[in-house]
């Protein structure tokens, strides 16, 4: 046979084999649901509102790179298998070509960003796929758009990419920010960061008194508020969790979550909590699913009385990492019962929100509904203790169980203060009935317990004992004694003098280490005696604890010196875990 006619033939054969690969490739796409045809050119550079172009010679470019064609898109599949047989032909000539003497010339292509789409040589670039090629010489034109484009690129993207462009002849971002990436995943959501500059807008009209244009509204919305969130979002590592998404994506899907947030809450939240909440969901891993799970099984067959609550720390963690460890309390918790008694918890917290300029938000939990009535005498009285602070402050009403409501609503604030009315009793059956010992077990926030006074928090008496919580009632001390400028007291109770050396050695070594004066005592008769009788004798106004030591269900039938405490002490309980 003629050796011309027999390359031919095996030419066409490779032809036919790629044929058929083409139309499995076709029907599998089609089967998941996606592309598997090149991109239209001309649709993607009237989509993208092409601004010009410039020549950029021959180079070498990836073949998988090339993801379009300018007219013979639909005669090849996305990996340049053919997909007519009209073809074949001049496919075989082209074949041969790679192997002649002659060779072939290199392709023409635009370029798009990372992206090329084929002007000239598509037989070329499927020919070299099949052969093996990574590579292809091609005389290259850059075509400039607002919005580059990668080899990932596909239909639903392009639409994205479109909605981008539009973002962008609007808000102008990009002549501002040369360096500028607001890609995101999900189409539409251009439409929702335009919303949010208007909202940005209106309100930098009402502070500044004039007309503000929608460029220098998206350029200070850019540079104050979406910058910051997405560095946070980034230093703390939240991107790991979500996959295939963007740092927009995750502003966008926190803005969200913080508006459902708020919604149940009934009052706003701030950008550090949205942020932790979104924190939160990122690290759903199985051991907090698992955790999650034991939490709800204790709370729906023993209405939540052995759950132990977050590790000591936690909060504090959580704080340090979105806010500034000299502001660490922001939000305050008041849980109110609307009794005559009850409002002493109000007006304790309302001393710690002025001097942490914090919001104060109380709540009126009812398991049953509760008159218009009461709901208005409730909001009378908290509006008059409330009179002439000037922090923000609100108080809702809201129907459902008191702890997990509380413990719920505690996730997002720093400090919890209650009024101690009922406090775990002596016995084992007092505790465990005592709402007030479920929430200190669970609650995953510092819990002020305030009996009924108001106490000026000028001087405070440290209970340390070197346990993990502990730790965290010492930190906290320190973090008061720099910010309110008030003195403190420590205390370690033991019946071995060493030991309680030991604990006040500890104490006395951080505190030096953080510049603060404090009274070191040390008792050996019992422990709750102790810390009244000396909180007493040096003068101090309030208590600072850690949290329950043993488990659930032990310092039940045990006890603690936390519940004693409670159940004497004249002035406010801080406990800490």
């Amino acid at each position: 046979m003629n050796p011309y006619l027999e390359s031919y033939s095996a030419a066409i054969n490779d032809f036919h084999r790629a044929r058929n690969r083409a139309q499995l490739k076709v029907l599998l796409a089609k089967l998941k649901g996606q592309p598997s045809d090149l991109l239209d050119f001309e649709e993607v550079r009237k989509r993208l509102k092409a601004q010009g172009s410039i020549e950029r010679g021959l180079r070498q470019i990836p073949l998988d790179a090339i993801v379009g064609s300018l007219g013979r898109y639909h005669d090849f599949t996305r990996d340049f298998l053919p997909k007519q047989d009209h073809i074949k032909d001049r496919w075989a000539r082209v074949r041969l070509a790679f192997t002649g003497l002659s060779g072939i010339p290199p392709i023409e292509v635009y370029q798009i960003g990372e992206a090329y789409f084929v002007k000239d040589g598509n037989h070329r670039v499927s020919v070299a796929r099949q052969l093996g090629a990574t590579h292809i010489q091609a005389y290259v034109t850059e075509v400039k758009t607002r919005v580059p484009l990668t080899p990932d690129i596909h239909p639903d993207t392009l639409i994205i990419k479109e909605e981008y462009v539009e973002f962008l002849e609007k808000t102008r971002l990009d002549l501002h920010y040369p360096n500028l990436d607001l890609s995101v995943s999900i189409a539409g959501q251009y439409k929702v960061l335009l919303e949010h500059i208007e909202v940005h807008r209106y309100f930098m009209g009402v502070e500044h008194k004039r007309e503000i244009s929608l460029e220098e509204a998206a350029a200070n919305w850019y540079e104050t508020y979406y910058l910051p969130i997405v560095k946070r979002i980034i230093e703390l590592g939240i991107l790991r969790s979500y996959p295939n998404r963007t740092p927009t994506d995750l502003y966008l899907f926190m803005s969200e979550h913080r508006a459902e947030i708020e919604k149940r809450l009934g009052w706003e939240m701030r950008t550090e909590k949205a942020i932790l909440a979104l924190m939160d969901r990122a690290q759903n891993s199985l051991s907090t699913q698992l955790t999650s799970l034991v939490e709800k099984i204790d709370t729906l067959v023993l209405g939540g009385k052995f759950s132990a609550g977050p590790p000591p720390g936690e909060w504090r963690q959580r704080a340090i990492a979105v806010a500034s460890p000299s502001a660490l309390i922001q939000d305050i918790l008041v849980p109110i019962d609307g009794e005559e008694g009850g409002w002493f918890a109000i007006q304790q917290a309302r001393t710690i929100a002025e001097r942490e300029q914090a919001s104060l938000r109380a709540i009126h939990v009812t398991e049953n509904s509760s008159s218009e009535q009461e709901n208005l005498y409730l909001q009378e009285t908290f509006e008059q203790l409330m009179r002439g602070c000037q922090v923000a402050h609100d108080l809702v009403v809201v129907k459902g169980d008191i702890a997990d409501t509380i413990c719920d609503r505690s996730r997002y604030i720093d400090l919890v203060v209650m009024n101690v009315r009922y406090p775990p009793g002596p016995l084992p059956l007092d505790r465990l009935v005592s709402g007030f010992r479920e929430l200190v077990q669970r609650c995953p926030r510092p819990i002020l317990a305030t009996p009924q006074v108001v106490s000026p928090l000028s001087k405070g008496l440290l209970a340390f004992n070197g346990s993990p919580k502990a730790q965290e009632a010492l930190y906290m001390a320190v973090y008061l004694a720099k910010k309110w400028s008030i003195p403190i007291t420590v205390l370690s109770v033991d019946e071995k003098s060493s030991k309680a050396q030991k604990y006040l050695g500890i104490a006395r070594k951080h505190l030096t280490y953080r510049k603060v004066n404090a009274e070191y005592v040390h008792r050996t008769e019992p422990v709750s005696d102790s810390i009244l009788s000396t909180a007493d004798q040096y003068g101090c106004d309030f208590i600072i604890v850690g949290g329950y030591g043993y488990a659930p269900l032990v310092q039940v039938l045990r006890g603690s010196v936390v519940d004693e405490l409670l159940r004497k002490s004249t002035i406010p309980l801080l406990i800490c875990r």
